[in-house]
């Protein structure tokens, strides 16, 4: 099991360039679950029994 954390920051430039290979479906995001911040503690516990069954699990910050 490996954890990799990714910090995004929102950015209109980025935004414009990932826009259209979503919607040609070049990029296919896959999200097992989506977690609130105040449950991270359930994220990373799910991540690492290996419950998510397809994705990523995702920790909101905002």
């Amino acid at each position: 099991m490996t954890y990799s954390f990714l910090f995004m920051k929102a950015s209109g430039d980025q935004l414009r360039e990932l826009t259209p290979l979503i919607d040609v479906g070049t990029i296919h995001p896959v999200v097992d679950t989506a977690f609130p911040f105040e449950s991270t503690r359930d994220a990373l516990e799910q991540a690492e029994k290996g419950h998510a069954k397809a994705g990523e699990v995702v920790v909101k910050i905002a």
